[in-house]
């Protein structure tokens, strides 16, 4: 299949519907940090772009949110395509510019104070980060606290940045500017949005 065809297929057969269905699961997820969300497979991107990571994009990208990509992704000029076809949203010259970034790679992802931060006005315009796991439960156990967590919850998300807890606790500190965190498994979606807490656990 060549990259023309690539870039038309695999998009939501049902646009609007599957677009709130995902939409719904991201809020549910945001609202309940650490809680797994199903997602129905809505979209085939190319690969390297998952089949969660390319639905959360056509559900949340347009035409005027900026999205950045990692290497790996970058790399793929059928994942770009695809991407531009389906959500039109324009290609962010840096981290700093993106609304939304999609990291195939996480442990290899650069620091989370290089995307977008937001303002002290306008805190809603920092980068919202689009994370691909293969699952939430092989990687180091987190401890999770604050708004929407009942006492604490636990989470272990695999493939993540070797210093991602320091750097959540710098997150923290910003708020209410920050980024927030959508992690995407084969199975479903988890979120950690910047009032959740995080530590680690002892294994």
């Amino acid at each position: 299949m060549d990259i023309a065809t690539q870039s038309i297929v695999g998009g939501f057969a049902d646009p609007v519907f599957n677009a709130q269905s995902v939409f719904r699961a991201v809020m549910d997820a945001m609202a309940r940090p650490g809680t797994m969300q199903s997602l129905p497979v809505f979209a085939r991107p190319p690969l390297p772009l998952s089949a969660g990571s390319g639905a959360i994009a056509l559900a949340l990208c347009d035409n005027d949110t900026p999205l950045w990509l990692d290497p790996t992704l970058q790399a793929s000029a059928a994942v770009k395509s695809w991407l531009g076809f389906h959500s039109g949203a324009p290609e962010a010259n840096t981290p700093a510019d993106a609304h939304f970034a999609l990291i195939a790679t996480p442990a290899e992802m650069m620091s989370l104070d290089g995307f977008s931060q937001g303002t002290q006005d306008y805190p809603d315009r920092s980068t919202t980060l689009i994370l691909q796991v293969s699952d939430l439960v092989s990687g180091a156990p987190l401890s999770l606290e604050g708004p929407g967590i009942e006492s604490t919850a636990t989470i272990a998300p695999a493939q993540m940045p070797r210093h991602f807890v320091e750097q959540w606790r710098q997150n923290n500190q910003r708020f209410p500017r920050g980024v927030d965190v959508i992690l995407a498994t084969p199975d479903g979606i988890a979120c950690l949005p910047r009032t959740t807490r995080i530590k680690t656990m002892e294994t």
